[in-house]
């Protein structure tokens, strides 16, 4: 017993020892933030234009102002807040990622266990039995009067038990760090997927955002449709009236009726893509497409956020989920590398053993039964054909390429931020440009109309002006929901407050 203490206890402390020890491989340092970063040339204005209709209300960029969780609860829906709530619930990306993040840490968990002994316990029962010449060999070689006895007839085979029972202890101690690099590149890895797991909430949050300000675009859209056929319909009137009073050729006519055509040929592809975003939101929600989805949306329900976070250039890196796994990317690679390195040093090993044997269970610990060892080794890597040099360049040719995916990374990042700011302003004029541009038309199709039915201008100038308050018409309902999407994305390109999530 005493010897089994002494072995179990040179063991720990030869483990406690290593634990302090080096670890070779490059150490990681997490990367700073791009020096002189911004997101404009050109400085940015502090608000944007505005217009007279919903979604045309100014906006302010408020720097540092940090963005929430729960973003888009700016847009003052309770059927988007709802229904972002469900699809967080149900939808099984979550899920998904949640078990990516599990995954990963038991993965982190397992490799830990590498840093202490293993300790295994064994019993053996063998029944057997020995041939009788073998055994009658064996009793002539114990006589003592130097004579040998030959057996006068056939000799019984011998049939005997034996036990085995023995505490196995081993221990490869970590003098190199090549276990403590495994378990710095897993939890690299763990920490990966767990900023994926943020940036699924985020995405997920974003294009349930996207699709019910889709959803309010197409319904607005189909209105200004049926009021485009409305004119056309009226415009049409106008002419079978004057046709039968003889101020109208049938040509014009058929010209009107083509119009009127065309313009009914707008609503059914309008009418498929409304279904089809409905379809997209209760899949999003975690719904079948037969389930019904209670929330519905048009541009009158939601409210554009007239104060707008825009976190420093610096912060970007520690926002963006996509940013921070590809600095954990980095990390692994990093820590592989070390794996790589150690492999080519040499290996040490502890296996110590104690139990005890004999041919009835209970004899197994008595005297002259019991039996240890302890077995001490290292192992020196001379010759692998180059497999071991080519794994370690190999190693480094992966954290090179780490550290390059993650400065593209960065790169994009800046340019995301970049590009909504630009389409945040920029659409915003484009809306004031097409409300402009929209009243106009209406006043020209108006007196257009008036003038033509009491025959001051032909039907081509009628059907001109029709033609151009269409287009004006559906310019302005794009713009419209362009501006709620804009909004939308720069909260998603900013991060999406997933650091005050609430876990």
């Amino acid at each position: 017993m005493t010897m089994r203490i002494h072995l179990l206890s040179f063991i720990a402390t030869t483990a406690l020892g290593v634990l302090v020890g080096c670890a070779v491989g490059p150490n990681f340092h997490e990367p700073a933030a791009p020096l002189g970063a911004g997101y404009t040339v050109a400085p940015l204005p502090t608000s944007t234009a505005s217009a007279s209709i919903p979604g045309g209300e100014v906006q302010h960029f408020v720097i540092e102002q940090d963005v929430p969780y729960k973003w888009w609860e700016a847009f003052g829906s309770p059927a988007l807040n709802a229904l972002v709530e469900q699809a967080i619930e149900a939808n099984p990306t979550i899920s998904a990622a949640q078990a990516a993040l599990r995954q990963a840490q038991e993965m982190v968990y397992a490799q830990r266990g590498y840093f202490f002994p293993s300790v295994a316990a064994d019993y053996a029962f063998e029944r057997q039995q020995i041939s009788g010449n073998i055994a009658s060999s064996a009793a002539i070689g114990l006589q003592g009067n130097g004579q040998n006895v030959i057996p006068s007839g056939p000799v019984e085979p011998l049939i005997y038990n034996y036990h085995t029972a023995q505490l196995t202890v081993g221990f490869t101690p970590d003098v190199f760090g090549a276990n403590r690099r495994r378990v710095e590149s897993l939890r690299a890895e763990a920490n990966l997927q767990r900023f994926q797991l943020e940036a699924t909430y985020v995405t997920l949050a974003s294009n349930v955002v996207a699709a019910a300000i889709q959803e309010a675009s197409i319904r607005a859209q189909i209105v200004a449709t049926r009021e485009i056929i409305d004119y056309n319909q009226e415009s049409l009137q106008i002419l079978l009236d004057k046709y039968k009073q003889g101020y109208a050729m049938r040509l014009d006519v058929a010209v009107q009726e083509a119009q009127l055509a065309q313009a009914r040929a707008l609503l059914p592809p309008l009418q498929k893509q409304l279904e089809q975003t409905r379809d997209l939101l209760r899949v999003l929600a975690g719904k079948l497409p037969n389930q019904e989805l209670a929330q519905r949306f048009d541009l009158a329900s939601l409210r554009l956020p007239q104060d707008l976070p825009l976190s420093l250039p610096s912060k970007i890196i520690e926002q963006r989920p996509d940013v921070r796994a590809a600095e954990e990317q980095v990390r692994s690679a990093n820590a592989e590398l070390g794996v790589a390195i150690s492999a080519m040093l040499p290996q040490f090993s502890i296996t110590g053993a104690v139990g005890g044997g004999a041919t009835q269970f209970a004899w197994m610990f008595a005297k002259g039964g019991p039996f240890w060892n302890l077995i001490a080794g290292v192992s020196q890597p001379l010759f692998a054909g180059g497999t071991l040099l080519h794994t370690k360049r190999a190693a480094g040719q992966a954290l090179v390429q780490a550290a390059a995916q993650y400065q593209e990374t960065v790169l994009g990042a800046y340019q995301n931020v970049a590009d909504t700011l630009h389409a945040i302003v920029s659409d915003a004029d484009e809306l004031t440009a097409a409300v402009a541009a929209r009243r106009a038309a209406k006043v020209t199709l108006d007196l257009t109309q008036e003038q033509m039915r009491d025959g001051f201008v032909d039907y081509l100038t009628d059907l001109a002006a029709e033609i151009t308050y269409q287009q004006t018409l559906l310019t302005l309902v794009q713009a419209q929901s362009t501006r709620f999407g804009d909004t939308a994305a720069l909260y998603q390109a900013l991060g999406g407050g997933w650091w005050n999530r609430k876990t």
